[in-house]
């Protein structure tokens, strides 16, 4: 799409709502692209070469991409504590709200093992149990996220996993960021690489002679952090293959304009592909909309990658009532729905398909972000319609148990080699046949 200039705003705006249905399959389907599939080649060749050199081509690759060589890889300890010590104070006490809220929520999320006993005396349940080893990605880049070290460390820690294993990409200075740093100390985060892209998701998956082999990979980065996880899915598990960022605000004629463009521009600053739509039932609102934008782009300090999202994938369509603007909501099925409406729960209520529903006026998403408490990696790129968020569960696998007694198989044993016997697999049916002669 061709990008408007630098000074100009050009948000779409549609009335006509089949039009506004493919606009929005469009927007969320942006990263399929001949770029993607040129990516994906780089990206094999980068996973080979890690898994054939290992350390060394963590140092090579780092260098080549972030213009620093790493090396030792491992972030020494001290520097843990220095960064949560020389974090300001009003910082850190931000950080353990956040802390706070996000454990107590994610501790709730914890699964009860299932245990049953049949009519005939046979016991049958699922356990749950922690991986071994968690990869926990934390991205850098354009922006530093101690958040994210937050919502991914939390609910593995609370899972009851082990060992955890960050991985994030140095800066100029070769250094990570000290507030990502003072997250990890927060935390219980001690293992932290100094890697990223996707040759840190190879030596996640694969392990090299610095960093182990892991069992889950968790956490989002951009399109080669996520073609990586994507092709390595199999060998590691995985949270979520994770795309830009987005927003879509539901908005009727009580929603303020200034308000409306603010939670708007919280997600087209994230990336020049972050996705910021409105559909609004106020055709006030929507010419409103567009003139606060403009006014809080003035100054701002990410303006271009803002501008250049909004240009790309802003849209504001104008629906005939709510329900009509729930089902085109769900057919985007966004990583973040918000409801700046006059009754939000019932609004809510229809909606199928959101990663993270935000209700009311005074929910902006960007609580949801950093410390209401559920997680904030969420499904995106209409994924929603079939995904939720990172959980505890990402960093559980379940087992399945089962115990039969005679009775219980002599009670159910001829239905077995029945249906043994209809897929022609003869031990299958022998098996229960001789414990019962």
């Amino acid at each position: 799409m061709t990008v408007a200039p630098s000074s100009e705003l050009t948000l779409e705006r549609l009335t006509d709502l089949e039009q506004a249905g493919a606009r929005l399959e469009a927007i969320a389907q942006r990263t399929e692209s001949g770029q993607s599939r040129e990516a994906a080649g780089r990206v094999d060749a980068i996973l080979a070469q890690v898994q054939r050199e290992g350390d060394a081509a963590l140092l090579e690759l780092t260098e080549r991409f972030d213009g620093v060589r790493p090396d030792p890889l491992r972030v020494p300890a001290e520097q843990l504590k220095a960064a949560w010590e020389a974090t300001p104070a009003d910082l850190q006490a931000a950080l353990k709200l956040a802390h706070r809220r996000i454990v107590e929520f994610h501790q709730r999320q914890k699964p009860a093992d299932l245990a049953i006993t049949g009519v005939h005396g046979e016991r049958l349940g699922r356990r749950w149990r922690p991986v071994e080893r968690a990869g926990l990605y934390v991205p850098g880049g354009r922006a530093s996220y101690p958040s994210t070290v937050l919502m991914n460390a939390v609910p593995a820690t609370v899972a009851g996993v082990q060992r955890l294993v960050m991985v994030t990409p140095p800066g100029p200075d070769g250094r990570v960021n000290q507030t990502v740093l003072a997250a990890a100390h927060l935390a219980g985060v001690t293992e932290i690489y100094r890697v990223g892209g996707a040759q840190a998701i190879a030596a996640l998956a694969y392990g090299t002679e610095s960093i182990p082999r892991v069992d889950v990979i968790s956490g989002p980065g951009n399109l080669y952090v996520t073609l990586a996880k994507k092709a390595v899915y199999g060998r590691v598990a995985i949270d979520s293959l994770a795309g830009p960022s987005e927003v879509l605000v539901i908005a009727d004629h009580t929603a303020v304009a200034e308000h409306v463009a603010a939670d708007l521009l919280a997600q087209a600053e994230h990336d020049p592909l972050a996705a910021a739509i409105l559909l609004t039932t106020s055709a006030e609102l929507a010419e409103a909309v567009p003139a606060a934008l403009a006014a809080q782009l003035e100054g701002h300090p990410r303006a271009e990658i803002t501008r250049q999202a909004l240009n790309d994938w802003g849209l504001i369509v104008v629906c005939p009532d709510l329900l009509s603007a729930a089902r085109l909501s769900d057919r985007f099925a966004p990583e973040h729905l918000e409801l700046q409406v006059e009754r939000p729960e019932p609004l809510a209520d229809t909606i199928q398909n959101a990663g993270a529903i935000f209700l009311g006026a005074w929910t902006p998403e960007a609580v949801g972000d950093y410390l209401a408490g559920p997680n904030h990696t969420l499904p995106t790129s209409g994924t929603a319609r079939f995904a939720g968020a990172l959980s505890v569960e990402t960093f559980l696998r379940h087992t399945s148990l089962i115990q039969f007694n005679r009775q219980a198989l002599e009670a159910t044993g001829q239905a077995v080699t029945t249906l043994a016997d209809s897929e022609g697999l003869h031990s299958h049916a022998e098996s229960v046949r001789r414990r019962l002669v």
